[in-house]
């Protein structure tokens, strides 16, 4: 048995049906802050058990369940998501999204640039994926609508990739199963 992770970030107050179509088959849905509306959480929430954290452009109007940083475990893998990118890169001290003694985040997800961003690798260490989904809202760079899956199975990614809201690929790594 699989779990299948959407990842979005920077709605803005605006989810679009091509957006949340796309998120209907996900297990679980995290989003990177600049929620814009508290009624997008209820519709995530509809969708999947929803993790999200606040971004520049979001307030308290959301409840303590929705702060800065967030550290789920999801099918044992460790994720750390935080709106801003400097607060989910991990160098020699650490990094803001971890206090002293926290495990290290498998997978880093963060908001804010507005711009699709797949690193896995060397590049990406300590953490083996450090991820901006884009915008499904606002994109910018010249890239399209975009949102992230991730396929996670006995504690392990399986597969990671950032799409249009269509459904093309924009970055993927990782085997995905045939359809």
């Amino acid at each position: 048995m699989s779990t299948l992770v959407g990842i979005l970030s920077d709605t803005h107050g605006s989810l679009p049906d091509a957006a949340y179509a796309s998120l209907a088959d996900v297990d679980h849905i995290i989003h990177a802050g600049d929620i814009g509306n508290p009624e997008i959480l209820r519709l995530l929430e509809g969708l999947a058990p929803t993790t999200a954290v606040l971004g520049n452009n979001d307030f308290d109007e959301y409840g303590a369940a929705v702060g800065r940083f967030a550290h789920p475990v999801i099918e044992n893998v460790r994720f750390l998501v935080s709106h801003y990118p400097r607060d989910v890169r991990i160098g020699f001290n650490g990094c803001a999204g971890l206090a002293a003694g926290d495990p290290l985040p498998q997978v880093c997800v963060h908001g804010h640039t507005h711009i699709p961003e797949l690193i896995f690798g060397k590049e990406a260490r300590p953490a083996n994926i450090m991820l901006c989904p884009g915008s499904v809202a606002r994109p910018r760079g010249e890239f399209p609508r975009s949102l992230a899956k991730m396929l996670l199975k006995d504690g392990r990614i399986v597969a990671t990739r950032v799409e249009t809201l269509s459904g093309l690929p924009i970055f993927e790594c990782g085997t995905w199963p045939e359809s």
